[in-house]
């Protein structure tokens, strides 16, 4: 269930990547990570969006320190 909740949660950001926040992105100081909730469950994706597609960085649950793990690379 949850998988499949994850996947379709994908769909309407395909259409219209715009959608998705950008508040963590700029809480990071990320330039164009975009995020987007899973309905029904405690997690989102985050995505940049390109051109033609979505670069989608990962799935993380809420409970994770998601600032920490997108800032580790610094």
């Amino acid at each position: 269930r949850m998988f499949d909740a994850a996947l379709a949660a994908l769909k309407p950001i395909q259409r219209m990547p715009a959608m998705g926040s950008p508040r963590l992105g700029q809480l990071c100081e990320i330039p164009g990570l975009r995020s987007w909730r899973v309905a029904g469950f405690p997690m989102q994706w985050l995505y940049f969006e390109t051109e033609d597609h979505l670069d989608v960085v990962r799935l993380l649950g809420d409970r994770q320190d998601i600032a920490a793990i997108m800032n580790a690379g610094d």
